[in-house]
């Protein structure tokens, strides 16, 4: 079989060709498998990005008719609005995804590790007959799930693929419902972006305002707490790099040293890091690094009065977020005492960073338009309603519960827990 590859995909230097027997059997047995499926679904990984190989991924996904789901390191391998788009795939997911993934007969990941959060705790792939299809860089990766293990780049592979597909295509009822699918979504970021919550602006009316007034160059950053999971749902790629997130090990204080590293590499672009408080108090200080090189940042600070993430985990294992509020202590040796409130605004600005507060959603769209005119780090501060959280979407993920417990609200929810735990499926 002879391979024509574009003079580009030799500059990367990061190809690989099937040279062996066992190479060109995998390639065949995959493309065998897939023109079986009926219900086809790709996984974007992080691979995709890895290997620019945002086009190949679309003319693929184009001419097959599979639909995409993006994982939280995937996401932007395409844009939002092109139909095949089903959106955030996993815990933090769309309805179109997590259902198109469950009902999946073959499963394609690119560049995917299949996370704990992509898998959602082993239950996002529940036909039981579904077959993987794994193309990664990494031996180890793409033989997760007893998957036809094709081991190399995103961009290569998928051309390879593309090719022993000519002529396959999904039906056109199945390619409508993951445009129904793409539609609906769009329709539900737009309600959750216009909430218009009182008195406080919900977080994501924040990302909404945020996402209407960048431009579609400009990159979000982000890296733990609440924020990723609300992004990964809502924030529209209207450019396969203008999203950024750190979300593999959760690392609190990331946003704003990342926000430099991405300001640096590309300095045409606008960074906007989204930081929530708690994640803010971590490492502030990179402020000081930023004013001190004369690197402009837009941080959309988050004041939600403290760890928004673990205490909705907290609330939903019956603890009613046990110590993640900023609170005083009372005599009763308890954090239920009044709100402790931090000065965010006077931190960032004693750091050096321009400051604007913001109480409402047109003050926070005046800010962010008076910010493209500061040549400095600008940090807005915004107070939201953390009780108001973007909710889940077909999807579970398994954090343990105690089994034996004096609370009422723990027993109730470990019963809940033990069901939820009958539909994980090991694979291997």
């Amino acid at each position: 079989m002879a391979y024509d590859y574009p003079d580009a995909m030799f500059e990367k230097r990061v190809w690989h060709i099937p040279r062996n027997r066992a190479d060109f059997a995998a390639l065949i047995r995959a493309a065998s498998v897939i023109r079986n499926a009926k219900k086809p679904i790709i996984v974007a990984g992080g691979g995709v990005h890895y290997s620019e190989a945002y086009g190949t991924l679309k003319a693929f996904a184009e001419s097959t008719g599979i639909p995409v789901g993006e994982t939280q390191a995937g996401k932007g391998a395409m844009l939002y609005d092109h139909p095949l788009n089903l959106g955030a795939i996993g815990v933090t997911g769309t309805p179109g995804a997590n259902i198109t993934a469950r009902e999946a007969d073959v499963v394609i990941g690119v560049g995917t590790r299949y996370s704990d959060f992509t898998s959602a705790s082993n239950t996002a792939f529940a036909n039981p007959d579904v077959q993987f299809v794994n193309i990664n860089v990494m031996e180890f990766d793409a033989h997760k799930r007893g998957a036809i293990p094709l081991v190399g780049d995103a961009w290569i592979t998928l051309d390879e693929l593309s090719r022993l597909l000519t002529g396959y295509q999904t039906d056109t009822a199945y390619q409508a419902r993951a445009r129904e699918f793409n539609a609906a979504w769009d329709q539900e970021v737009s309600r959750i972006y216009n909430l218009e919550h009182e008195p406080l602006i919900s977080q994501g009316e924040v990302i909404g305002v945020v996402n209407m007034l960048s431009r579609p160059q400009d990159v979000v950053m982000c890296a733990a707490g609440s924020m990723p999971g609300d992004l990964h749902k809502l924030w529209r790629t209207r450019d396969h790099k203008g999203y950024h997130l750190e979300y593999g090990f959760s690392t609190m204080g990331y946003e704003i040293a990342g926000g430099l590293g991405i300001k640096m590499a590309q300095p045409e672009r606008d960074v906007y890091v989204m930081v929530g408080d708690a994640s803010y108090l971590m490492l502030n200080t990179e402020i000081v690094t930023a004013v001190q090189e004369g690197i402009k940042l837009n941080i959309i600070l988050i004041d939600n009065h403290g760890y928004a993430s673990i205490g909705g985990l907290s609330k939903a294992v019956g603890s009613d977020g046990f110590g993640t509020k900023y609170r005083y202590r009372t005599e009763s040796g308890q954090l239920d005492g009044d709100v402790l409130s931090v000065n965010y605004a006077a931190n960032a600005a004693s750091l050096g960073a321009h400051v604007i507060t913001a109480s409402n959603r047109d003050e926070l769209a005046n800010a962010i338009q008076a910010a493209r005119d500061i040549d400095q780090t600008v940090c807005i501060v915004v107070e939201t309603d953390r009780s108001q959280r973007v909710g889940g979407y077909e999807s579970w993920w398994d954090v343990a519960i105690a089994e034996v417990s004096n609370n009422p609200a723990v027993d109730q929810a470990r019963v809940q827990y033990e069901e939820k735990k009958k539909s994980e499926r090991w694979l291997t």
